[in-house]
C-alpha cells in the first residue's frame, strides 16, 4: 500500500460511514444535545468537515469548497464564511441548523475533492512543510495525520450522540 492508498483508505471510511450518521434525523434530532454544553450531531458533522475543507484546501492551494461551491450559502450561518468550529461557544454550536442531506451532502464534495488530491500524493511530499507558525514546522504529512485524526473523533462522537439520541 503506497502513501495516497493509505490517507484514501483512511479518510474513506469516514466518508463510507457519513450517510448512516444523519440517515433518518430530522433537523431537531441532529440539532439536540445531551447538555447545554455538549456538541450536537449537526455541529460535529458541519465542524470534521469544515476542518477537512479548510487543512486539505489549504495544503492543495484551492479554495474551499463550502465557499467555491455554495455550500456557505446553503448552510446559511451566522459566522464567517472562513469558520470551522474550532473555540466556538455552545452558543455557536446551538446556531448550527441543518438537513442531513446538506450536512451528507457537504461532507462527500469535501471528500471527494480530498480523495483526488491524497490520490496525486507520493512519500516525497509529506515531508513538505505547509506550516511554519509551529515549533516545529507543520509537514503536509503531520497536517493530513491531524486531519485523519479530528475527522475520526468527531465521527465517533456524532455516533456516540446518535445513539444517545435513539435512547431517551
Amino acid at each position: 500500500m503506497n502513501v495516497s492508498e493509505l490517507l484514501a483508505d483512511a479518510l474513506g471510511r469516514v466518508r463510507e460511514q457519513m450517510p448512516d450518521v444523519v440517515a433518518g434525523l430530522g433537523d431537531d434530532d441532529l440539532a439536540w444535545r445531551p447538555d447545554p454544553e455538549a456538541n450536537s450531531i449537526a455541529w460535529l458533522v458541519w465542524h470534521l468537515t469544515r476542518i477537512e475543507d479548510d487543512h486539505v484546501s489549504a495544503v492543495a492551494g484551492h479554495e474551499q469548497a463550502y465557499t467555491a461551491e455554495g455550500w456557505a450559502e446553503r448552510f446559511d450561518l451566522p459566522f464567517d464564511d472562513h469558520a470551522h468550529g474550532y473555540g466556538m461557544s455552545p452558543e455557536d454550536v446551538g446556531e448550527v441548523r441543518a438537513s442531513g442531506d446538506l450536512l451528507a451532502g457537504y461532507h462527500e464534495a469535501v471528500a471527494a475533492r480530498t480523495a483526488a488530491y491524497v490520490a496525486t500524493l507520493g512519500p516525497h511530499d509529506l515531508d513538505r512543510v505547509v506550516d511554519e507558525g509551529w515549533d516545529p514546522p507543520v509537514t503536509l504529512g503531520v497536517r493530513l495525520v491531524s486531519v485523519v485524526n479530528e475527522v475520526n473523533a468527531h465521527l465517533g462522537q456524532a455516533q456516540y450522540v446518535r445513539g444517545l439520541l435513539e435512547r431517551r
